[in-house]
């Protein structure tokens, strides 16, 4: 689903999508989104912040206060790294700047809907105060579900396939975001603390999500 109000973005992003083989929904406001979301109920959501009358922020906080978990991939002018967080902050899944290439917004497609796809292992994975459940893509932290966006859970999911193990920035950002890199260590940094915010007793203080500085993260299997 496109949610843009800029008939040539529609447009150009509709095209490519469809040479691709995807079916593509639009919506030009937050209510036209909000009407169709539920119905469509697609597989991923291409969001511009700058809707008439209500912004892309809202239509963001009202689809994660309902549960919904569809990847979202904001589209924007904006490009300080405070919008960038607040966003992330607020349910997305990733973070595009205008103006864009088609061929880097259908990567990042690609990868938001890889993570989002259903497991096929039932692998269980237990570390301090953590399991993950590959099978249902849950995790839990002291029996309690944490809701994590499809990218916070690949990101823990890599680090888990690995306890105890650096995982290094550079394999990182390849496995999450594909072979160009095209996220930056400081973006993936971001992603980090939304991370340890829900995962950690005292995220300014870690003792799960472990840095090893100018080389990667890892996961303390002794927490």
């Amino acid at each position: 689903m496109i949610i843009d109000d800029e008939i040539q973005i529609r447009r150009l992003v509709r095209v490519a999508l469809e040479k691709e083989g995807y079916k593509v929904e639009e919506a030009i406001s937050v209510d036209d989104a909000l009407s169709k979301v539920y119905m469509v109920r697609p597989d991923s959501i291409i969001l511009d912040l700058g809707l008439p009358e209500k912004g892309g922020e809202e239509f963001l906080k009202k689809i994660r206060e309902s549960g919904s978990k569809i990847p979202v991939l904001v589209l924007s002018v904006r490009d300080s790294e405070k919008d960038k967080i607040f966003l992330l902050d607020s349910g997305a899944d990733d973070y595009l700047t205008k103006p864009f290439g088609v061929g880097e917004l259908l990567a990042r497609i690609r990868v938001l809907l890889r993570h989002s796809s259903p497991e096929k292992t039932d692998v269980k994975v237990k570390i301090g105060l953590l399991e993950l459940d590959f099978g249902t893509r849950k995790v839990l932290k002291e029996g309690k579900e944490v809701r994590l966006t499809p990218t916070e859970y690949s990101f823990l999911k890599l680090l888990a396939t690995y306890p105890g193990k650096i995982v290094t920035q550079t394999q990182i950002l390849k496995e999450l975001w594909g072979p160009n890199q095209m996220a930056e260590s400081g973006y993936l940094r971001v992603y980090v603390n939304q991370i340890r915010k829900k995962i950690e007793r005292d995220p300014s203080n870690p003792e799960i999500l472990i840095t090893e500085p100018g080389v990667g993260y890892f996961l303390k299997t002794d927490s």
